[in-house]
């Protein structure tokens, strides 16, 4: 103690002295600065795709001057066309180039069995010469199409973004206070108010069975039946996913389910599109038929229509005594889709109430 000054005391004294714990003032309990801003403030700097799809929606409405409703639509038509119709062309195209490959791999397989004869190659050699060869030809066609299989993903990865991107940001819309007297009085028909579920479920049915009928579609463009354990799994799944689909869309604002929907039809009509004769010329793509629409309404005709003489196993007969609940007419429409019943569940007791 002799040693230290007065003032180092001092300083030691003040910093053993226990600290005092101030009361909150009042400004310290107010929530911090990006608590109190807008949600929709917030969401612009975590989901930046988000915030520019919200500003594209608002925009296009403002600009169009069109009812919410048709502007969805509208603005679902437009992003479809513009962003995922030439990918889904391009995805043709790599599609067919898949085709010409297996084609072109039955015959040197048949070309390397002939040659295994004539030079006496064991069944090694043989699969060597036949990668090594099969390498440089699918080389060689990537680079005359430029089409890398791997191209052919680019269409996932951007039509998934963008719809999680959109329905997201209907959501957003339908929250925002500049934007919800717009969007409560938007709407058409029975769903006169956007910012609420349809209670009626005619969006979200309308939605399942759109999604059923373009699995079913692409389902029908196979050169082959589906067999694969793998393609079998990845049918059924699209079409757990479809009516899944529907309560999800009863319990989501009209206009997201109305976007759904939306989108979904345009998808429908963008395949049927590229299925033409003449998109398909244009994009030099190996057509099978000169009348592909034609084809598949005979093909349709045949499967499902009842004929004279022959047992009617798709229930269409029997349709109009079945139509009595919603759920009777979804067991006779849906064959049309590939499902052979529609399962039980209490999905459509709102619907169906008081209807027998």
């Amino acid at each position: 103690h002799e040693m230290l000054s007065q003032s180092q005391i001092q300083v030691m004294l003040r910093l053993l002295r226990p600290a005092v714990r101030l009361s909150p003032s009042p400004l310290s309990l107010a929530p911090p600065l990006h608590a109190q801003t807008p949600a929709l403030v917030q969401s612009s700097h975590v989901h930046m795709p988000v915030h520019v799809a919200e500003q594209f929606l608002v925009g296009f409405q403002e600009l169009s001057g069109a009812p919410w409703w048709l502007s969805i639509a509208a603005a679902t038509l437009t992003v479809r066309s513009s962003v995922t119709l030439p990918l889904a062309a391009y995805q043709t195209v790599v599609a067919s180039l898949q085709k010409e490959i297996s084609e072109l791999s039955q015959r040197l397989r048949y070309e390397v069995s002939v040659r295994a004869k004539e030079l006496g190659w064991n069944e090694r050699t043989c699969r060597f010469q036949f990668k090594k060869n099969m390498r440089r030809i699918v080389s060689e066609l990537y680079i005359r199409d430029n089409c890398h299989p791997y191209k052919a993903s680019i269409l996932v990865l951007v039509q998934v973004p963008v719809w999680i991107s959109l329905s997201l940001a209907f959501r957003e819309l339908s929250l925002d206070s500049s934007v919800y007297s717009a969007l409560a009085a938007g709407g058409a028909l029975w769903f006169r108010d956007l910012t609420v579920p349809d209670s009626t479920w005619i969006i979200p049915v309308s939605l399942g069975l759109t999604n059923l009928l373009l699995v079913r579609w692409l389902a029908s463009l196979q050169q082959k039946p589906v067999s694969g354990r793998f393609q079998k799994v990845l049918l059924h799944s699209l079409r757990a996913v479809s009516l899944l689909m529907i309560p999800v869309s009863a319990y989501v604002p009209t206009c997201m389910s109305l976007y759904w929907l939306c989108s979904s039809v345009v998808g429908l009509g963008h395949n049927m599109i590229l299925r033409s004769t003449k998109v398909q010329t244009l994009l030099r793509v190996p057509t099978k038929s000169s009348s592909p629409y034609r084809d598949l309404y005979a093909a349709f005709v045949t499967k499902y229509l009842p004929h004279p003489g022959h047992k009617d196993r798709s229930g269409l007969a029997q349709m109009p005594s079945r139509t009595g609940t919603l759920v009777g007419f979804l067991n006779a429409f849906l064959p049309l889709t590939g499902l052979k019943h529609f399962p039980k569940c209490g999905l459509f007791n709102i619907v169906t109430h008081g209807t027998r």
